[in-house]
């Protein structure tokens, strides 16, 4: 048996490749997309390392083209999460008991493939099923996805690394354990990234999970399950099902052995199931863990003195990329009268350059929205503000004849309350208040005033500007840029996360997530015990 102090290898972030015209991986990037075009998959469900069939078969099919059938996967029921939930509990004793090295040792592995042999698929089938342009499934599909591995690797050393001091005669120390129970991890459609390190951060601290990703991301999910398991996880220790939504909550949220819900999705479905947690509190062995990211609603704010240049970009790529369907993307803009002449025909001028179409098309900027319940909702905030309106200044297209297209789109309104200012869309459209220079102060107001506070951004020139939008916008985002568009955390770097109606900021990528899914045991070990109950203080003078 190994009693050596291990350290495991330093982290680092994946370099994220360019797949420029002419590249080797731009080459077998196309044959993986025409590969898996080609066929027609089966994906099961994972439960106790077993692939689990049933005879309710949902299509796959490309958000932006969706008369391609890429292949089925294997719906499942209430029975099944329960299946699932059992297979965790089998389980976890012996991955609780298997040394750090050798679960972290699985991991690092899954990062080596992912970025080695597996690049190409999964960022085909992010590219396909989740409607991403080769950049965007690179950067977090494969690159996030190794940096969530590999980060959490050293994380993991550094806490159980953290031991309280001790004194002479008495030996203190810590156990880090896992949860008691099984750890829900429910995951989104957006970041192939995200939907693999909900399961697996909280996997890599000895607990063992029931994963629901969503309907849309199944077929990377699945992908992502089975690099795993060539990376040697043990069966019952990451449960992968499929499930409606609220019938799979139905069985584990009231689950007696709770240990842990990990979740990214919409406020409303995390309030939900919280307010359930909170109703069956007396039912569960211990205080289920609550861990959540939800949505957001993200600013950019301007200085009258700031690069204006910058602010463009900025806004365009925040706004737009991946058609606007993250979490963390520029969704309302404060700009000031000033500049606003510039910037118009700046944002006019580089959406106009905006090549929209299929993934598969390299030289597409914009592709799909996810699905035909996305594209109805963005459509129907756009077509309303037409009906009351607001100043389209380009865009508003939506069409869904042979995908789920929604041009990007920026509107402009005199309302700094109008809904699209304040209502999540998850769409490309971006809604810009003119405010009035001498009314800077006023705006800070209007900025923070929001229900959500995940991610921000300023843009401004002079230091002393800096620090006071800085200090004034302190509790309106848990992610703050500066001079920068208000998405793109990278682990290691930026810790995600915000607070609010946004989630519980408990930062993915960190250690202060995977601290969640412990539970501390205090020892005290005294040398040599007392022989006598009496203290000094009770001799007679």
């Amino acid at each position: 048996m190994s009693n050596a102090h291990h350290e495991v290898p330093v982290a680092y972030n994946e370099e994220i490749r360019s797949y420029a015209p002419g590249s080797s991986d731009r080459t077998k990037l196309r044959e993986a997309l025409t590969h898996l075009k080609g066929q027609t998959i089966d994906i099961p469900m994972m439960i106790d390392g077993q692939e689990i069939r049933t005879d309710d078969l949902i299509s796959i099919h490309p958000p932006a083209e969706t008369s391609h059938l890429l292949g089925h996967f294997h719906m499942g029921s209430a029975n099944h999460v329960s299946d699932a939930i059992d297979a965790a509990m089998r389980a976890r004793d012996a991955w609780a008991a298997m040394p750090w090295q050798d679960r972290v040792a699985i991991f690092l592995k899954a990062a080596d493939l992912v970025t080695g042999p597996h690049r190409y698929a999964m960022n085909a089938a992010t590219m396909l099923c989740q409607s991403k342009n080769v950049y965007q499934a690179e950067i977090e599909a494969v690159a996030e996805l190794a940096d969530f591995f590999r980060y959490n690797a050293q994380y993991i050393t550094e806490i159980y690394a953290e031991q309280p001091e001790s004194v002479p005669g008495v030996w203190n120390r810590v156990d880090y354990r896992p949860l008691e129970g099984f750890v829900f991890a429910v995951t989104p459609f957006n970041f192939t990234a995200i939907a693999a390190n909900l399961p697996a951060s909280a996997a890599m601290m000895g607990n063992t999970v029931v994963w629901k990703p969503s309907d849309t991301q199944v077929y990377s999910a699945w992908m992502t399950m089975q690099i795993l398991r060539e990376a040697g996880l043990p069966d019952g220790v990451i449960n992968l099902v499929y499930c409606d939504g609220p019938e799979a909550g139905e069985v584990a949220l009231k689950h007696r052995d709770l240990g842990g819900v990990h979740f990214t999705g919409s406020t409303k479905t995390f309030q939900y199931m919280w307010k359930t947690i909170g109703e069956n509190i007396v039912n569960y062995r211990s205080y289920p863990r609550i861990v959540g990211e939800t949505g957001g609603k993200d600013f950019v704010f301007a200085h009258p003195d700031c690069d204006v240049e910058g602010l463009n970009v900025a806004l365009c790529r925040g706004a737009f990329e991946y058609q606007g369907q993250k979490c963390s993307a520029a969704s309302r803009a404060y700009i000031p009268r000033s500049i606003w002449p510039q910037l118009k025909t700046m944002l006019v001028d580089t959406v106009k350059t905006m090549k929209m179409g299929p993934t598969d098309d390299f030289s597409n900027f914009i592709n799909a929205v996810i699905d035909e319940r996305s594209f109805d909702k963005i459509k129907g905030y756009i077509d309303q503000a037409k009906k009351d309106n607001i100043d389209v200044l380009i865009g508003g297209g939506c069409d869904k004849s042979k995908g789920y297209f929604v041009e990007p789109t920026i509107m402009v309104t005199e309302d700094p309350k109008y809904r699209t200012m304040v209502e999540e869309i998850f769409g490309p459209v971006l809604t810009i208040y003119v405010y009035e220079d001498q009314d800077f102060e006023s705006v800070f107001d209007l900025v923070d005033d929001c229900e959500y506070a995940l991610t921000g951004a300023i843009f401004a020139r002079d230091r002393a500007d800096i620090e006071y939008m800085t200090g004034r916008l302190e509790n309106a985002a848990g992610n703050f840029y500066v001079n920068d568009k208000p998405s793109g955390a990278i682990v290691g770097q930026q810790p995600f996360g915000g607070g609010r109606a946004s989630g519980t900021n408990d930062k993915a990528g960190s250690k202060w997530n995977l601290m969640r899914w412990v539970s501390i045991r205090t020892i005290k070990e005294v040398a040599v015990s007392p022989k006598d109950y009496r203290y000094p203080f009770l001799s007679k003078d």
